[in-house]
C-alpha cells in the first residue's frame, strides 16, 4: 500500500470513529411492568419538584419508545400518525449532550455536543432536571405534528406515572432559540417540551 492510500485509509478510520461516536446505540425496550392502564390513568400527575437522579440509557429507551418507537413491523409507530406521516421529531438533551431519537434504529443520532438543558430553566423547579424532550414537526398548516406531539408526551406522561418517574409538559421555554440550537430546517417548529426525571421526595 502507498503512502496515499495509507494517509487515505487511516483518515477514514478516523471518520469512521467520529461518526460511530455521533451515534448511541441503545438498549431493546423494557416496557412490560404489568400495571394496568387504568391504574395509569389514575396514576397520572404533573411534577415539579424533581431530584438530580440522572436517567440510564435502559430507561431512556423505554421512554423514547413509548413516545415515538417503532411497535410493528411495517415500521409504525406506538402513537396514531395520521396518514401514517411521520412529521415528529423527538430531540433528547441531557448531560451528555443533545440527540435526535431515530426510532428505526432504536439510537440516538447527536445534534450537539453540549447539553442545553439550561435553556428550558425558564422555571426554578427546572434547575433539578436531568432529562428534557422536545418535540419539534412540520410546520404545515394539518396540525398533524400538533397531534402526534400530544399522543407522545401522553403516552410519555401515563409510562412515567407507573414507573416512579415525574413529568411535567412545558411550553415556557424560548422555541425559536431552541429550534435555532437544534438547527431545525425552515418547514419544522419546536412544538413543545416534556421534563423527565425522578420525583423528589
Amino acid at each position: 500500500m502507498n503512502k496515499k492510500m495509507m494517509f487515505l485509509s487511516a483518515a477514514f478510520g478516523v471518520m469512521s470513529s467520529v461518526a460511530m461516536a455521533q451515534s448511541i446505540e441503545l438498549p431493546e425496550p423494557q416496557i412490560d411492568n404489568g400495571v394496568t392502564l387504568y391504574q395509569a390513568l389514575k396514576d397520572r400527575h404533573s411534577v415539579r419538584r424533581f431530584s438530580t437522579r440522572p436517567i440510564d440509557n435502559q430507561l431512556l429507551s423505554n421512554i423514547l419508545w413509548v413516545a415515538y418507537g417503532v411497535n410493528r413491523e411495517d415500521g409504525r409507530r406506538t402513537i396514531p400518525t395520521a396518514r401514517n406521516e411521520k412529521d415528529l421529531s423527538v430531540y433528547v438533551t441531557n448531560n451528555l449532550g443533545t440527540f435526535l431519537y431515530d426510532a428505526d434504529a432504536n439510537s440516538l443520532v447527536r445534534v450537539l455536543d453540549k447539553s442545553i438543558l439550561d435553556m428550558f430553566q425558564s422555571q426554578p423547579f427546572m434547575a433539578n432536571v436531568p432529562l428534557v424532550l422536545i418535540y419539534a414537526g412540520s410546520t404545515a398548516d394539518n396540525n398533524y405534528a400538533i397531534m402526534h406531539a400530544g399522543s407522545a408526551y401522553q403516552n410519555v406522561e401515563l409510562y412515567a406515572a407507573t414507573n416512579d418517574l415525574g413529568s411535567v409538559v412545558r411550553a415556557l421555554f424560548d422555541k425559536e432559540a431552541v429550534a435555532q440550537a437544534l438547527n431545525l430546517p425552515d418547514n419544522q417548529r419546536v412544538i413543545v417540551s416534556q421534563a423527565i426525571g425522578y420525583e423528589e421526595e
